[in-house]
């Protein structure tokens, strides 16, 4: 709300061209960016959250921030389903292709559960890398094309190899192609985001198993 009146209200920033509204515009980039910035932010602690399971029991360790995942993917699946019944009533029509985000669900996990296991790791024996994560996120959001178009992205070199290296930008992409134009998301981009993801996710959890050595020591 306080989004929609600030851009809309106040700068007055028009929807792009085939989007109806712009508080729907806003929120089709919020759903996937949400679920993966908390998945993440709140992976970095959770490790000292848990330190009595982890020092105290056999407890694989790897599990909590996949748990951070599942915990945020449940508020996802509610604001998704109050996105999917207002684009319903706004646009009068609902995507088939809403199958597949699904699919995005699971690669935006795979990413952010890689991602969360390295800042765990790291939060266990550098205790400012939660704090550290936090503002590496606000850099990341806005570096992501959510409160405006991949259009309006600076045209320079760097800048555009900027928005391709980021794989929040496949994703956000691909929930608006479904949510708003009922379009079917780009295969290459799909391509990208599950190397990405799986990628991610093979290196974090190798990374967190080499940490995890000393963890019961320092926790």
């Amino acid at each position: 709300i306080v989004w929609t009146f600030v851009f809309s209200r106040c700068l007055h920033v028009a929807p792009p061209p085939g989007v109806p509204s712009y508080p729907l515009f806003i929120f089709a980039g919020m759903l996937p960016w949400i679920l993966f910035s908390d998945t993440v932010q709140r992976s970095a602690s959770s490790l000292l959250d848990q330190s009595n399971l982890i020092t105290k029991t056999v407890f694989p360790a790897e599990i909590v921030p996949v748990s951070v995942f599942l915990s945020s993917l449940v508020s996802h699946i509610l604001a998704l389903a109050l996105m999917i019944a207002a684009t319903g009533v706004v646009v009068n029509r609902i995507s088939v292709f809403l199958v597949l985000l699904p699919v995005y669900m699971f690669l935006v996990g795979l990413f952010a559960v890689g991602l969360g296991w390295v800042f765990a790791s790291l939060h266990v024996y550098l205790r400012d890398t939660a704090q550290m994560l936090s503002v590496l996120l606000t850099f990341w959001f806005w570096l992501t094309p959510i409160m405006f178009t991949e259009d309006q992205f600076p045209k320079a070199a760097w800048s555009h190899l900027l928005l391709r290296m980021n794989p929040m930008f496949y994703v956000v992409r691909a929930y608006r192609s479904v949510l708003l134009t009922s379009n079917m998301p780009r295969p290459a981009d799909f391509a990208v985001l599950t190397v990405t993801g799986c990628g991610v996710f093979i290196l974090g959890g190798l990374f967190f198993r080499y940490m995890k050595r000393g963890f019961a020591d320092v926790l």
